[in-house]
Order: C-alpha cells, then sequence, then structure tokens
C-alpha cells in the first residue's frame, strides 16, 4: 500500500479500528513524518498521528512509541520554517502575490504545529492520574524551543517585516495567541508532575531545563504581554521552590535574580514615566487621565516583580552570594526616584503612594532579607565603592535603615555590620559607623539645600519633617542606647575620625553622637572623654580645623560633667599654666560649677596680668606678643562670662585699657601677630565697652580706622563690626564727640561701600544694631555719605528683596559649588598629619585596649551620706598621696606647700565647726 494510498485510508478509519491498528499504523506514520519533504504533507501526517492515533496510546507508551520519535523533526521542521521566513521577507510585497502567498502558507502551518503540540499537552493533562517526567520527557524540550523561537520572531516583527506587517499581521496575531495558550498548557502540566527526593539524574536534569528554558523566555515576552510574563514568572519561582533541594545546586539563581531586577527596573521606569505623563495634566486630572490605568497596571508589575524578587532571595539567599552588589545597586536605584533625593520626580499625592507601595516599601523587605549576608554587608561597607552623586543620599539612608533593623536580628548581623574587617585575607568592610560618616559627609548637596525626611513620630505631635542632620543623629543614638558594650571601642574611634575630619557638618553630627553618648553613660565615661578631649585640643598646634572641631566637642562635654569631674578637669589642667590656655580659651566657664569657675577666673585673670605685665617691663617686644595673644584668648572666655561690674570684669577693663594704649595703628597691617591681638582686643571691648573711657574708645576707633584702609583679614573685620555695633550702647560726651564721631562714621561709611557680600552683609546688621540703640544720630547720617549707600541701607531696614533665586537655580549653584568645597575639603586632608591627629591615634589605642565593659549608669541622685562618703575618700586619698610625695622628696618641697597646707587647715577647721558632732 502507498503513502497516499494509506494517509487516504486511514482519515477514514473510526476510533475503534485507530485503537486496533495502532500498533501496526503508528510506525509507517512516523516513518512516513520523517521522510516527507512537504510541509503540508508534513503536518498533515502530524494531525492523523496526534489526532486519531495518540488517545489509543497510554501514558507509559507516550514517550517510547511516539513523542521520542515525533517531537524531534518537529523542532527541526519549525526551524526551518524560521528561515524560510527570514530568506524571503525581504520580496513581501502587495504586489509580489507569490511571496506574499508563500509567506502566509508558511505562518499558517507554524500555527498548526502550535495546534498540534497543543493538541499533545491536552492529552497528556487528560489523564486522572500525574504524569511521570520519563514519560513525557521530549514533549517539554520540544515545546520550549518552539515557544521560544515563537515569541522572538513576534517580537522583532516590526524589524522583520519592515512597515509590511500589515500583511501577515492577522496570521502573527493567531501565532502569538496559540503560543501563549500552548505555554499555558504547559504549565498547567509541569505543575501535575511531582519529583520524590530520590528522583533520577535525568528528572532533575529535566526540570533545570525547563526552569531555565522559561528564564529565557521571560526576556523575550517581557514587553509582550504583561500578563504572561508574571504569570511565567510565578512559574519560575513556584517550581525553583518546589523542588528546592534538588534544584538549588544547579539552577542559574545569578540569572534568575539579574532577570529579576532587569524585570523590576524595567517596569519601575515605566511607571515613573507614566506618572510624570499623567501628573502634566495637572492633579484634577489624574484619577481621569487615559494612562492612569496603564500606571496601576504598570505599578502592580512593579509591586509582584519586587516581592517575587525578596521571595526569591528568602528561599535561596545561601546561594545569592556573587549577586549582592547588584542586589545594593538596585536599592540605590529605586530608593533615588523617591522623596527627598534631588533627582526624584514631583508626582502628585495618588501616584507617589501607589508607586511608593509598589517599589519603596518592598526595599525594606528586601533589605531585611540582605541584611544577614556577608557579600552583601561587604558590597554595602567597601571603602573604595564609587558611587555617582545620584546615589549618595539613597547608600547614607540604606547605612540608616540597617541600623535600624538590628533589633529584629540576631547579634551574628551587628558583628558583622559593625566589626568590619579584621584580617588582610578578608575583603575590606568598614565598620558600620564609620561607613555611615563618610557617607554623611559625602551628601553634602542633600544637608545644603537641605533635604527633609520624615521624624520620629512623638506622642502627641504630629509628624514632621526633619533635616538629613537630625535624621541620622536620632537613629544613631537611638542605637547607641541599644549597642552591647564590646562594639564601644569601635564606635569611639568612628568618633573621633570624624571629628578630626575636614567637613564641618559631619564633625557636628559626630558631636551630637559622642555627647549623646557621654550623657547616656555613666559620669566617669562622660569625665573620661572630657579628658581626652581636653588633651587632644591642648596638643593643637596653631589654627586648624581640627582644633575647630575638638574645642566645639570640649565645650560641649564640660556641660555634661558633674562638679566634681569639673574640678578634676581643672587639677588636671590648671588654668595658672601657660600651656594651659589652650583648653580654657575654648571653654564657657558658665558651663561650670560656682567653685570651679571661680577658680578658672582668678587662674586666667592673674596669669593674664602677669603676662601682659611681663611684657610691658620687657619693652613690648613684637616676638613676645603670641604668648600675650594666647592668655588674651583664655581673657576673652573670661570676660563673655561675667559681668563688667563684677571683680574679673574690673581687673580684665584694666588689662584690656593698658593694652589699647599700647596699640600702634602703623603696626597693624604689616604684622599678623598686631593683627591677633587687635581682634581680641575688639571683642572684649565689645562686651565691656560701657566701662571704657572715652580716650580709649578713641584709640580703639584709630586702630580700626587704620587697619580698615587697607585690606585686612575677614575675621579682624568681623571683630571689629562687633565693636561698632556695640558703640550704639554708649554715650559720648560732648568734648570727646569731635575726636570719636568722625573716626566712626568713617569706619561705617569705609565697611558699608566694601564689596565682599559677607562683609558688606555684617556690616548693615551692625550699623542697624548701633543705629536702633544710639543717642547719636548725627552718626548715621554722617556714615551715609553716597546715595547708593542710603539706598543699600534703607533697603537691608526694610528688607527688600532685589532677586529671588528660584529653586533650579539654586539647586544648579549647590551643584557647582560641591565640587569646589570638596576639592578644599581634600586638600586639608592630604597636609601633614596634625600633633592632634598622632595624638588622637595614640589615645585611641589605649583606649581601644582598655576594657570594654562600661560602668553601670550613674545613679539619679545620692543620699547626703553616701555624699559626704565620696567626698571624704577623695580627700583622704588626696593628701595621702601628698604625705608620700613630701616624704620622699623632702629636700626639694616647694615653699608655697606649707602655705597651701595650712590654708587647709583652716578650711577643716572650718568645716567642722560649722557642723559639730552630735553629743
Amino acid at each position: 500500500m502507498s503513502q497516499t494510498t494509506l494517509l487516504e485510508e486511514v482519515v477514514q478509519w473510526s476510533k475503534d479500528t485507530c485503537r486496533l491498528e495502532v500498533k501496526s499504523v503508528l510506525p509507517k506514520l512516523i516513518s512516513m513524518h520523517y521522510k516527507t519533504e512537504s510541509w503540508e504533507e508534513h503536518i498533515h501526517v502530524l494531525k492523523i498521528i496526534t489526532d486519531m492515533f495518540l488517545p489509543h496510546l497510554s501514558l507509559s507508551e507516550l514517550e517510547d512509541e511516539c513523542f521520542s520519535k515525533v517531537l524531534p523533526k518537529v523542532g527541526k521542521m519549525f526551524n526551518t520554517l524560521m528561515e524560510e521566513i527570514t530568506n524571503q521577507v525581504g520580496g513581501l510585497s502587495i504586489q509580489n502575490t507569490e511571496i506574499h502567498s508563500f509567506l502566509r502558507n508558511i505562518l499558517q502551518v507554524m500555527v498548526q504545529v502550535l495546534e498540534v503540540l497543543s493538541g499533545c499537552v491536552r492529552h497528556v493533562c487528560s489523564f486522572e492520574e500525574a504524569p511521570a517526567l520519563d514519560s513525557i520527557r521530549s514533549l517539554p524540550s520540544c515545546i520550549l524551543k518552539v515557544l521560544r523561537n515563537t515569541f522572538q520572531h513576534c517580537k522583532e516583527s516590526g524589524e522583520v517585516y519592515c512597515g509590511r506587517l500589515s500583511l501577515v499581521g492577522d496570521l502573527l496575531q493567531g501565532l502569538f495567541k496559540e503560543a501563549y495558550s500552548l505555554q499555558k498548557g504547559l504549565m498547567e502540566l509541569m505543575d501535575r508532575i511531582s519529583l520524590e527526593n530520590t528522583a533520577s539524574e535525568g528528572d532533575v536534569s529535566d526540570i533545570i531545563t525547563v526552569i531555565h528554558s522559561l528564564l529565557d523566555i521571560c526576556s523575550v515576552i517581557s514587553n509582550l504581554d504583561i500578563a504572561l510574563h508574571a504569570n511565567t514568572w510565578k512559574f519560575i519561582i513556584k517550581q525553583c521552590v518546589k523542588y528546592g533541594s534538588l534544584v538549588e545546586e544547579r539552577l542559574r539563581h545569578g540569572d534568575i535574580t539579574s532577570c529579576l531586577c532587569d524585570d523590576l527596573l524595567a517596569s519601575f521606569h515605566s511607571c515613573l514615566e507614566l506618572a510624570e505623563q499623567i501628573s502634566q495634566a495637572g492633579p484634577q486630572q489624574v484619577a481621569h487621565s487615559p494612562e492612569y490605568k496603564l500606571f496601576q497596571k504598570t505599578a502592580k508589575m512593579c509591586r509582584f516583580f519586587a516581592n517575587t524578587l525578596v521571595h526569591y532571595i528568602k528561599e535561596f539567599k545561601a546561594f545569592l552570594s556573587k549577586s549582592c552588589g547588584r542586589f545594593h545597586q538596585l536599592y540605590l536605584q529605586i530608593v533615588s526616584k523617591f522623596p527627598p533625593s534631588l533627582c526624584s520626580p514631583v508626582l502628585p499625592s495618588p501616584l507617589s503612594e501607589e508607586l511608593n507601595g509598589a517599589a519603596l516599601v518592598p526595599m525594606d523587605a528586601l533589605l531585611s532579607q540582605l541584611l544577614p549576608l556577608r557579600p552583601f554587608a561587604e558590597s554595602v561597607l567597601n571603602p573604595s565603592q564609587q558611587l555617582s552623586p545620584e546615589t549618595e543620599l539613597p547608600h547614607c539612608l540604606l547605612l540608616v535603615s540597617v541600623m535600624g533593623q538590628f533589633p529584629s536580628h540576631p547579634e551574628e548581623a551587628l558583628q558583622l555590620w559593625c566589626d568590619g574587617s579584621h584580617f588582610p585575607e578578608d575583603t575590606p568592610r568598614l565598620p558600620l559607623f564609620r561607613a555611615l560618616f563618610q557617607s554623611f559627609r559625602r551628601c553634602c548637596m542633600e544637608r545644603r539645600v537641605p533635604v527633609l525626611l520624615p521624624g520620629v513620630m512623638m506622642k502627641g505631635q504630629a509628624q514632621g519633617n526633619v533635616t538629613l542632620h537630625h535624621h541620622v543623629c536620632v537613629m544613631l543614638c537611638a542605637r547607641v542606647a541599644s549597642l552591647p558594650p564590646e562594639h564601644f571601642p569601635l564606635l569611639e574611634r568612628s568618633l573621633l575620625e570624624a571629628v578630626l575630619q575636614p567637613d564641618t557638618q559631619t564633625a557636628l553630627l559626630a558631636t551630637d553622637v559622642w555627647c549623646f553618648m557621654a550623657r547616656y553613660g555613666t559620669a566617669e565615661l562622660c569625665l573620661h572623654h572630657g579628658l581626652l578631649t581636653a588633651q587632644l585640643v591642648k596638643s593643637c598646634g596653631g589654627e586648624c580645623y581640627q582644633l575647630s572641631h575638638l574645642s566645639l566637642l570640649l565645650r560641649r562635654m564640660v556641660f555634661l560633667m558633674t562638679p566634681e569631674h569639673q574640678m578634676e578637669l581643672v587639677e588636671r589642667f590648671p588654668p595658672s599654666q601657660d600651656d594651659n590656655l589652650p583648653v580654657w580659651c575654648h571653654i564657657l566657664l558658665r558651663a561650670l560649677s560656682h567653685d570651679a569657675r571661680q577658680r578658672v577666673e582668678a587662674d586666667i585673670i592673674t596669669l593674664t596680668d602677669t603676662t601682659v605685665t611681663n611684657w610691658q617691663k620687657a619693652g613690648c617686644k613684637l616676638g613676645q606678643l603670641d604668648k600675650v595673644n594666647k592668655a588674651l584668648l583664655s581673657l576673652l572666655m573670661v570676660v563673655r562670662g561675667v559681668s563688667p561690674e563684677a571683680e574679673c570684669g574690673s581687673s580684665a577693663l584694666t588689662i584690656i585699657s593698658q593694652l589699647w594704649v599700647a596699640m600702634c595703628p602703623s603696626q597693624v597691617q604689616s604684622h599678623p601677630s598686631i593683627q591677633c591681638t587687635l581682634k581680641l582686643l575688639l571683642s572684649m571691648s565689645a562686651i565691656l565697652v560701657k566701662s571704657f573711657d572715652p580716650q580709649v574708645i578713641c584709640q580703639a576707633l584709630v586702630c580700626v580706622g587704620a587697619m580698615v584702609s587697607e585690606k585686612c583679614p575677614d575675621d579682624l573685620l568681623l571683630a571689629a563690626l562687633e565693636f561698632l555695633a556695640s558703640l550704639g550702647k554708649v554715650f559720648i560726651p560732648h568734648d570727646s564727640q569731635s575726636q570719636v564721631f568722625p573716626r566712626l562714621s568713617d569706619v561705617f561709611g569705609v565697611l558699608l561701600a566694601e564689596r565682599s557680600w559677607l562683609i558688606n552683609q555684617h556690616t548693615l546688621e551692625a550699623f542697624a544694631h548701633f543705629a536702633e540703640v544710639t543717642n547719636h544720630e548725627e552718626v548715621i547720617s554722617q556714615s551715609l555719605s553716597s546715595e547708593d549707600t542710603k539706598n543699600k541701607v534703607v533697603n537691608f531696614l526694610s528688607k527688600t528683596i532685589n532677586a529671588q533665586e528660584t529653586a533650579e537655580t539654586r539647586l544648579e549653584r549647590l551643584r557647582l559649588e560641591t565640587p569646589v568645597l570638596d576639592r578644599h575639603n581634600i586638600i586639608l586632608e592630604t597636609n601633614e598629619k596634625t600633633a592632634a591627629e598622632v595624638s588622637a591615634a595614640s589615645a585611641d589605642d589605649d583606649q581601644s585596649t582598655a576594657d570594654t565593659e562600661p560602668c553601670p549608669k550613674r545613679a539619679r541622685q545620692e543620699t547626703s551620706v553616701e555624699e559626704y562618703s565620696r567626698y571624704l575618700q577623695t580627700a583622704e586619698s588626696s593628701l595621702r598621696a601628698l604625705q608620700t610625695l613630701v616624704e620622699g622628696h623632702a629636700t626639694d618641697t616647694p615653699d608655697w606647700v606649707t602655705s597651701r597646707l595650712q590654708e587647709l587647715q583652716t578650711l577643716i577647721t572650718h568645716i567642722s565647726t560649722a557642723n559639730p558632732p552630735n553629743h
């Protein structure tokens, strides 16, 4: 019987005949299927096999009797059809009916092939029992290859058919629809299959192939159909989790997570584009915009991909070490598009809330899963990573979020992030606190705008927005409060490093946290930190940014010390010694207890008076003026804290008046040390000006006039303006007015004409303050010598704004200024280490070797009995130490020791008689 006769006869058979003849006829049909070269005959034979004979094979016979013999040829034929389209599509046109008909024929055959494969899937699914994978092994592999080619062809159809898509569009639509149905059927079939833990190597390999093939298909269909894309991903993740232990070591985890990240970012960026388009229509039209439904669908996909990624990481985190860097970048890329980031779009509230729930909220869950992973910590804390300006703030917020999640993770996670790398072979990893300070420093733009973040919601108060500094400070302090003792040495080292770097606001943040730590801990801890800071301040040589930052820390630390510890600070760094003056010139004396303050004031006044007297006796030599300036700087702190009528104020007034008389105006410009003296005298005179003799004021104005007539340092001009403003409070006697008024008005006139915006602004403020309180109004009119100056003062007093800077212009200006500031800080840091840094490193090493277990928190109050006991023990201990010293150096004991002991004896007698014992 010929092939043609067989086919003609078979198509007439009934179901029963086919069932009876299946064993004898099916091999012949399969042979015909392989031998035919005609596509039409091929698909005809294939349909006969699948429609008439396949239903009569048992589940166990499908693979060996049919699928393994038929499907390989189906896959090859489908590839041949695709190649034919590629070869012939160039001639496609409405006029070329032959090519047109030929290509439509091919597409129709391709559709029929998909229909045949769908029939095979439906037949397998018709069995009540779930199929074993080895009974249909050839079917999934064939279908997946055909689907990959089909979807790729549909995706590239616009390029393949080059504007002639309409000629075959209906068939391409049918082709995609059939492929969609076939894939859906295949996934339902694979869902029915279950592998036991004892599954064969072949079965596991087949499952792996299915997962990876569908992963490849995902990259093709991502822009074709949202529902198909989502369902494919659901199936992939479901299969991965279903066969977890069987497949986890062979899955392409990196490819899976990379594709998820790509799809998440693609849908997220699509949401942003749609949201910006919708927002252009105005806030009232958001819900009615035609793009809004598409935005909602895209946001839903964004949420789906984010949650899917989190779920996958949760299941396979042990295999994702190589992907942690990508997760880090994904986090930064998404967070950078949300407020308060400066590059985030401004969106209407409904769109912003939807996008926030779709992409930003899942980032917290993502971080929670990644936080225990060492590779992720190494990526985030990498000291050499280079971040773009747009991701600096997200990176800082990431570090803050990591700190916030510590309470919900085990101690190991805290150690991983807080300890940094210890050994050379470890991947370099910064300690978290150090990394956070460095990241905060790099957010220069965001701090200067400033950007605002949601603050901590307090009981009974509405949640408000706070600056980045406030946000980071609160989170850091909260974490310090719960930090285990063993992590404090690294924390202290990070704080000290942050204080000693050139960015002032970063140093201020470290100071805030340091003061919280000192206040939250024990009084002894506060004393220890205060003494350390004082030593560092003392070690700083000359003016430098480290001294400025350390002095701020010391000034605030003194406020937190107990009165006893303040006295200990005084004893450790007695103000009566020259080398300790750098410490006391930075401490606000009002922070000290009454006894400590009196001691410091008296010592500084005495030392300054002695220093100035000795300088004058030596002939007022210029080379010795630096020593005088050091004493005057400490005296300034005394003057700022006392009233002019007090004894200290009177003594300071005498010293300052003597120095004004000794000042030589002609030398101010040529000698920096004299400029320093003049600046200090001006600052103190501004405070004590009401007590000055008019001649002293006149002398001061002569020096200021000589100074402003030539270019001089800005800080000196600012001190002069402070002094000039204070003169408004002084009534000048009539006989001195002719000397004072012309000089005063001349100086104001020169400074009001100053071109520097900084000096000009301070001059306007000083002049306004003077004019507000002075009784000598003629000085005001004499100072306004030109029409331009008058207009400038009038505009300032009326708060007239000449030009308002737009938000965009301001941002652009800040962007241009930021690199300049960065370069300046880098130059400061690349200079040689100062003595303060060296001392800090030494002190830090000592601290790191100390006992890391802190003392218990200080008590709220002590009973009077406990106070008596503690003071007596301290006194006894000090006296015994002095006894040992005197007995060991009897011949070298200074004479003044005896007199001081007699004073102490008198004090003890007075205490005893003031509180007689009870009988």
